[in-house]
């Protein structure tokens, strides 16, 4: 279950209009009435690192929208073997309108918080709220084009690229959230784990330190401690994952 915690107090009273993600999530085109309506059926829930959100096949009542953390989209095959299919960063919508059942485990990966809305009243808002279904559209349409990007980075990218491509796009995130650009000296702190970046690009540990050592070393990024970065050139990062400076690679 997930746990509740002062955090979870302090949101609670907290308007849709001062939240920190309000200008990329789903509510992003609403107007102050939609907000007052998506009030009245959103709640707060928060979940530590390594916790399951919702487990693939479980009835799904709710969705929900990161607020704060990272999460994972999981796929367990019938032998037992698992492999990431997809991150959840802050502002990402989960669950999907219309379907009963959640298609992937979903797991915290950091602390997360969700701000989460009951799916009955949310699918009966949004069918009379454009502004939320148009909204949502440019979200799944959005993830589409991440996915056939995460496609190619683990099909034909090295172990070098992979790992200049996810710190772009985290990078890139983290800028969007504050809105400013994705420019040079631009700094964040990395919120995964080596070990779950090797999880999630299909390399080893081992792999995984030495590339960032690599481009630690070649002045591509700077890094304080393990995940405090800082990226003084962004062309020349994403030179680094095979990308050029006009996009490619989703925020």
């Amino acid at each position: 279950m997930a746990r509740t915690s002062l955090l979870d107090d302090n949101l609670s009273s907290q308007a849709c209009a001062d939240c920190p993600i309000r200008h990329r999530a789903v509510c992003a085109r609403c107007e102050q009435h939609e907000l007052d309506r998506l009030e009245a059926i959103k709640y707060y829930r928060s979940y530590e690192a390594g916790q399951t959100v919702i487990w693939s096949g479980d009835r799904m009542d709710f969705v929900a929208s990161v607020v704060t953390g990272i999460a994972t989209l999981t796929q367990t095959m019938e032998d037992g073997r698992r492999q990431m299919v997809g991150l959840l960063l802050p502002s990402d919508f989960v669950g999907r309108p219309g379907r009963l059942t959640a298609a992937y485990d979903v797991t915290a990966t950091t602390d997360v918080v969700m701000c989460c809305f009951r799916k009955k009243p949310f699918e009966e808002l949004m069918a009379r709220t454009p502004s939320i279904s148009q909204r949502l559209l440019e979200m799944t349409l959005d993830e589409l084009d991440a996915a056939r990007e995460w496609m190619l980075l683990l099909g034909r990218k090295t172990a070098r690229e992979k790992i200049a491509s996810l710190i772009a796009i985290i990078g890139r995130r983290d800028a969007a959230l504050s809105l400013r650009s994705a420019g040079n000296d631009l700094t964040f702190d990395l919120p995964l784990t080596r070990e779950a970046m090797a999880d999630y690009l299909g390399l080893t540990l081992e792999t995984v330190s030495r590339q960032i050592s690599a481009l630690r070393k070649d002045g591509v990024i700077l890094l304080e401690g393990k995940r405090h970065v800082t990226i003084p050139d962004f062309d020349r990062l994403l030179e680094e994952a095979g990308d050029d400076s006009d996009g490619g690679l989703l925020a």
